[in-house]
């Protein structure tokens, strides 16, 4: 929401200054189909050449993020902590009900209650993976740690790629108006016998590309870029939050404790207050103890 409404400040603002100072939009209007169409498909195509398949479609899958903000919402962070709870709590007291479990998650009941974290394929292989780690009685823990943390790094970095590829493009379009504004200007010198109307009407066609370059990079792609960027980053806060959880399992310490410092690391506008959590929690507990009787 807070995109468009920004971009359609940038337009009123910038548009709206420009002919309230006199500009006339019949120069820009007139040119700016040709320059467009340079400017535009110059950078599509180096876009194309400079990225593979994936990038491209995560890219436009990507724009549509950034419409509508992170995949997770502060009731998701507070699922995934119940979640965990469990998955911790039968560890330690039923350990064969947990391999259960984890063999086929997608026909598990247990996960089966958090849909939202089911349907993330990366949280569910952390949380998988790591708790088989876990039940092979691993010697040391760090190596289980060295693990997550290596998956956590490379899945970043593959979904900050799209953004990373958007900036390139944004910064290049100045440069990409630059070659529009050349070739206005070398489409000019070939006029140059016509009269100054004429000639005026041209140039400020031809500097029509070097608006849009400049207009494009620093008021749609980079701040789309940015905003991509920082939805990935947030969502990422995500997935750290399995990985603290399951590092203090590691460490020993008791699920309740393992919740509240997966809790404690959660960014501040998703974080689950603590009297919301131990409720949840509670809750849960006396849902265990209302079963095995």
């Amino acid at each position: 929401m807070f995109v468009l409404i920004g971009l359609a400040v940038v337009f009123a603002l910038v548009f709206g200054g420009y002919t309230l100072a006199g500009g006339k939009l019949g120069i820009i209007l007139h040119a700016l189909p040709f320059e467009l169409m340079m400017i535009g498909g110059s950078a599509v195509g180096t876009f194309l050449m400079a990225n593979d398949a994936a990038v491209i479609k995560r890219t436009i899958g990507d724009i549509v993020l950034a419409l509508k903000g992170p995949h997770h919402k502060k009731t998701d962070y507070e699922a995934l902590l119940c979640l965990l709870f469990e998955i911790l709590r039968m560890a330690r007291t039923d350990p064969l009900a947990l391999e259960v479990q984890i063999e086929d998650p997608q026909a598990s009941e247990l996960f089966g209650r958090y849909p939202g974290i089911a349907h993330d394929l990366f949280a569910m292989a952390m949380i998988v993976d790591t708790m088989r780690y876990a039940g092979m009685q691993v010697d040391d823990p760090h190596q289980v740690d060295e693990l997550i943390e290596r998956d956590l790094e490379i899945h970043h970095a593959e979904m900050l790629r799209p953004a990373e590829a958007l900036q390139s493009m944004a910064d290049a379009l100045p440069a990409l108006g630059i070659v529009a504004a050349v070739l206005g200007v070398i489409k000019t010198m070939a006029s140059i016998d016509q009269p100054p109307a004429v000639l005026g009407k041209m140039i400020g066609g031809a500097l029509v590309g070097t608006f849009l370059g400049i207009f494009l990079s620093y008021c749609l792609a980079g701040p789309l870029a940015a905003r991509i960027k920082a939805i990935h980053e947030q969502d990422h806060s995500f997935y750290k939050l399995i990985r603290d959880v399951l590092r203090a399992h590691l460490q020993r310490h008791p699920p309740h404790v393992c919740a509240e410092i997966g809790r404690k690391n959660a960014p501040h506008a998703v974080r689950p207050s603590f009297g919301d959590l131990e409720q949840s929690i509670n809750a849960l507990k006396a849902q265990a103890t209302k079963k095995a009787a």
